[in-house]
């Protein structure tokens, strides 16, 4: 604790194009290598519409994302902002939430780098799961070290990252001009909520616009940094997450594009370039698959740490979860505890059903971050109060043409989540 019995603050390190690029390495990854195909497998040619409505939906989340962390920008996101401005029960819910959903998605990015990795040396499967530690392990490691060398990390993989999906772009352009009007004809081929569970299923894909907001501790100036990080972020990833999904359908079609999700070793973007650019291309592709993995599970780890850091403070965790190292740039007991549940699930290596559970999770979570936005002050709000009840109104909507059965365990959990929290304040 400092002299003035508030708890130790970490540095702020990170500008505009730091923060930008740490959301860009939290969204490019399972999204795009992998989401685009899932709900192509659903909606058809209607994904194309599935990303943009994902695009909406996520614009309004990040807008509002960004004027919470602009006037508290503390570590924890949500899970702050719902204790400020709400109630607990609904702060800690956005925690659990978060906490959960994340934690399963770190260890997909984790699995699904080893899965590509494996592929690119052409080595058993049965080292998977090995791999997959090894690189939470890694990432473990270098978010230990402090937020500038992650952030030095994080620039590297995303860099790597955006130039194998430009290559897939540039590649597939000229099959796409040739055939693109016979294989994104017809458009719609399927119902409209099979569309809405596509846009579910997609709004996941651009959620890691809300790193920027869970590291708002670490910003300089926040006021001014989040917003323009989150802004420029978000737009940077509709126009490449459209442009894939043109091309690679325009390139393959719709049934290619999809039904390339079943295989166990191909990314369904890989299939595409595979059968339009041979082997070399698709060893391109993998490389950039696999440092877009190693950048989600990174961002992930860095946000997920934040989050418990929030929580430990008080006391909706173990409190020395809370502690930070001595340099005071890093949470260490929370990036551990982070690490370990990480790789636990790892240790299952059946993450089949994540993808939509962390729609559903994800979109709850941002419903409060929504709801928060709605009681910030005239001077707090930039921007109509109208982009806070659509982003409510939407996520709330959207959660709930995910599977059945997945949204009946989210909600379980919340239940469970809100009795713990309750004997917690009891006892305290």
């Amino acid at each position: 604790m400092s002299a003035t019995g508030s708890p130790p603050q970490l540095k702020r390190e990170l500008g505009v194009v730091g923060a930008t690029l740490m959301g860009l390495g939290s969204i490019v990854g399972t999204g795009v290598f992998v989401s685009i195909g899932i709900a192509a497998g659903i909606a058809g040619t209607a994904v194309i519409l599935a990303v943009a409505i994902g695009a909406i939906v996520a614009t309004c989340n990040g807008l509002n994302s960004a004027q919470l962390a602009a006037n508290h920008a503390v570590s924890g996101g949500t899970y702050e902002y719902g204790y400020r401005y709400l109630t607990p029960a609904l702060g800690f819910t956005a925690g659990w939430m978060f906490l959960v959903a994340k934690t399963a998605s770190a260890a997909t990015a984790a699995l699904g780098f080893a899965g590509y990795l494996l592929n690119i040396g052409g080595l058993s499967s049965s080292w998977v799961v090995p791999t997959a530690l090894f690189a939470v392990v890694m990432m473990t490691l270098v978010v230990l070290s402090g937020i500038r060398r992650s952030n030095v990390a994080n620039t590297v993989i995303v860099s790597v990252t955006l130039l194998s999906l430009g290559f897939f772009i540039l590649a597939c352009l000229p099959r796409a001009a040739e055939v693109g009007i016979e294989n994104l004809t017809p458009f719609f081929t399927t119902s409209p909520g099979a569309v809405l569970h596509a846009s579910a299923l997609m709004f996941v894909a651009y959620t890691g616009y809300g790193r920027i907001a869970t590291m708002g501790e670490e910003a300089r100036s926040p006021r001014e940094t989040i917003p323009k990080a989150m802004i420029v972020c978000l737009l940077l990833t509709m126009l490449l997450y459209m442009t894939v999904a043109i091309v690679g359908i325009g390139a393959v079609g719709a049934d290619v594009l999809g039904s390339a999700t079943g295989q166990t070793k191909a990314a369904p973007l890989e299939v595409v370039i595979r059968s339009v650019a041979g082997s070399g291309g698709a060893l391109v592709l993998a490389i950039g698959a696999v440092t877009a993995m190693l950048g989600v599970l990174l961002n992930l780890i860095l946000g997920l740490s934040r989050v418990l850091l929030a929580m430990g403070r008080r006391s909706d965790a173990p409190s020395f979860l809370a502690r930070l190292n001595q340099q005071q740039t890093t949470p260490y007991w929370a990036v551990v505890f982070v690490g370990i549940a990480i790789a636990l699930l790892v240790l299952l290596g059946n993450v089949k059903t994540t993808w939509s559970f962390s729609a559903f999770s994800v979109l709850i979570y941002y419903a409060i971050t929504n709801f928060a936005a709605l009681r910030l002050t005239p001077t707090e709000r930039l921007y109509p109060v109208w982009v806070g009840w659509l982003g409510l109104v939407s996520c709330l909507f959207l959660a709930f043409w995910v599977e059945s059965a997945i949204w009946q365990v989210g909600l379980g959990l919340i239940v469970a989540g809100l009795i713990w929290h309750k004997i917690r304040r009891a006892i305290a």
